[in-house]
């Protein structure tokens, strides 16, 4: 099984940021941890601020990846084209949320995503991923 990790703004600043939210682990940490969890599995991963490299990774990894974990953040509450490009693909996407989305500032408790995925997962940390691979799992 074949598993994309996007993750979106600010996100290469795990580690660095607002660790009250976000927490001490950089992500490169946390991928390390996920692939010796799962070796059997190939995890990639993929990060940018800008939100048409998203898209294009999208797309890229949208019709041969057997599921897609996406963390688009501020792009979650902002971005139709990325919602349109989740719709647009084949691959199963589901959206996470390090933070709960919903216990935070107003205009983050909607996702423009949130349709279009097969589910979102939010609120248990870095461990929101493990969530996610762990549904594609029992779920294929």
């Amino acid at each position: 099984m074949k598993f994309m990790i996007i993750n979106g703004p600010n996100l290469n600043l795990l580690g660095l940021r607002e660790k009250s939210i976000y927490g001490e682990q950089t992500f490169e940490s946390y991928l390390t941890k996920l692939k010796s969890t799962y070796p059997k599995i190939e995890l990639q991963y993929y990060q940018s601020n800008i939100e048409g490299e998203l898209i294009n990774k999208l797309q890229e990894a949208g019709f041969s990846f057997d599921g897609i974990i996406i963390n688009a953040g501020g792009y979650t509450h902002t971005s139709v084209a990325i919602a349109d490009a989740i719709a647009a693909i084949k691959t199963p996407v589901i959206e996470v949320h390090i933070s709960n989305i919903h216990a935070r500032e107003e205009f983050r408790h909607q996702s423009l995503l949130a349709p279009k995925c097969r589910g979102s997962i939010s609120g248990f940390g870095l461990d929101s991923y493990r969530l996610a691979i762990e549904h594609f799992l029992i779920n294929h």
